[in-house]
């Protein structure tokens, strides 16, 4: 994380950070490789997102402790700690990731924490969450109800809400919905497709057979 964050805040992209869990360590180990974000899932409560808040800023806000030297040049090369420590609380995303049947019963109140910045939907374990695992891409209503509920209650906390997607197409779908943070694909998956395409093409057997499985085609 220490080598790949500064070298993505390098290429001018913002490096956000999912961590394992919803623990203060691995919330400042994230921030002071220097990330611009962290991305936190198992989020259940308000509660549970007040004490992320603790954990992500610093005094009075929260309690996040200050002396690392990394951040600042991910953070902006130009700046030193004194400046990064005045900026860091309102420039720094926290979001979470909204994928519990009772992060969706709480949703109003999660949205209403200061210092949440982003609502951000993890489709299928929401899905199994609520009962209703995504199977070959097919989302049940119920599911499809609760991610536009997401964005609902992001609109009126005046939050951003955003989503996991596995194509630029569905991509699309939930930007022309509203959602502003949208993850379009993994390497893990694009990359084995691309070169799998590439030599199907190579051999003469046209395209590769566009893939399935549990996240759809």
């Amino acid at each position: 994380m220490h080598d790949a964050v500064p070298a993505i805040a390098a290429c001018g992209v913002s490096p956000i950070v999912r961590i394992a869990d919803n623990q203060a360590f691995l919330v400042k180990r994230a921030l002071d490789a220097g990330a611009h974000g962290v991305l936190v899932p198992l989020i259940y409560t308000a509660e549970d997102c007040q004490r992320l808040v603790k954990s992500a800023k610093f005094p009075p806000q929260g309690q996040r402790g200050f002396g690392s030297p990394f951040p600042m040049a991910s953070f902006n090369p130009d700046i030193g700690a004194s400046d990064y420590l005045q900026q860091a609380n309102g420039a720094l995303h926290t979001i979470v990731q909204i994928e519990t049947k009772e992060a969706v019963q709480n949703l109003e109140a999660i949205a209403a924490v200061e210092g949440i910045d982003v609502l951000f939907v993890g489709p299928f374990d929401l899905g199994n969450n609520l009962g209703h695992p995504i199977i070959n891409g097919v989302m049940h209503e119920e599911l499809q109800a609760a991610i536009a509920k997401v964005l609902e209650v992001a609109k009126w906390a005046g939050k951003r809400a955003g989503i996991f997607c596995t194509s630029g197409e569905q991509g699309k779908f939930y930007a022309d919905q509203g959602f502003h943070m949208i993850s379009v694909a993994t390497d893990m998956h694009v990359l084995p497709a691309a070169v799998t395409d590439a030599l199907q093409k190579s051999k003469g057997l046209g395209a590769a057979p566009a893939a399935s499985g549990p996240y759809g085609k």
